[in-house]
């Protein structure tokens, strides 16, 4: 006679189980509406009804609706930077020391978009949320220094060995510039497609990839060897 299955326990979720579960969601309203309406266009009470719960919860965790911002930002923060970090490291491993700008570029760009592209709703909103953030002097700019320097400054540091007579004020020019574009590209705004007709859309990252690495790595070698020029002209 067979011994009949023992039956398995439903494990109660513990009250660490249940906060996290609530943060999560918490974090997740934020998000969506933060990159809607930025930071000034939405208030606490509005993150609580999309939630579903009490306004007095979220003032239990967060002190004001600018911390609750932060820690949006802050929750995803780190999956992008690491990312990109092994991306860069894995290049240069691979290349042995002799990187190429548009190589550099590749790890460093492809890599954040596809983990946008790919990581479904909650990056789409992260990545317009992202985009208002690095384009707001008053209080953007302090958020972009704490949480991304680091990984900017890996790129710089191998651009450097790419390009070693560039002077060092142009790479960093030249970051500006595309991070002016990846941030254009991850708010999705749509306006290419507007003036496009169509050809181009805000959401093709793959078509994004095919074209940003290229086109940026050529500006950087093309300044970097006018200015050379120039300075040459003038000895």
């Amino acid at each position: 006679m067979t011994k009949p299955a023992k039956q398995t326990r439903r494990t109660r979720p513990t009250k660490a189980d249940q906060r996290a579960a609530t943060m999560e969601q918490i974090y997740d309203a934020a998000e969506e509406l933060f990159s809607k309406r930025g930071l000034y266009g939405v208030t606490l009470k509005e993150v609580a009804n999309q939630v579903g719960v009490h306004q007095s919860l979220l003032h239990y965790y967060f002190k004001d609706k600018k911390e609750l911002f932060d820690a949006v930002i802050a929750r995803r923060a780190p999956v992008t930077i690491e990312r990109r970090m092994k991306a860069l490291d894995a290049y240069e491993r691979a290349v042995e020391g002799r990187p190429t700008v548009e190589g550099a570029l590749r790890a460093y760009l492809d890599t954040d978009l596809e983990t946008h592209s790919e990581g479904g709703l909650g990056w789409r909103y992260y990545g317009q949320l992202g985009a208002q953030t690095s384009n707001t002097a008053e209080w953007g700019a302090e958020l972009m220094d704490t949480h991304f320097d680091r990984v900017v400054l890996r790129l710089i540091g191998i651009l450097k060995q790419a390009m070693p007579d560039c002077p060092e004020e142009d790479l960093f020019w030249g970051y500006h510039f595309v991070s002016a574009g990846l941030m254009l590209t991850l708010g999705r705004t749509g306006r290419i497609d507007k003036l496009s007709g169509g050809l181009c859309l805000s959401d093709d990252f793959e078509a994004v990839k095919e074209r940003m690495a290229r086109f940026m790595a050529a500006g950087f070698i093309a300044t970097c060897e006018a200015r050379r020029a120039a300075r040459e002209t003038k000895e």
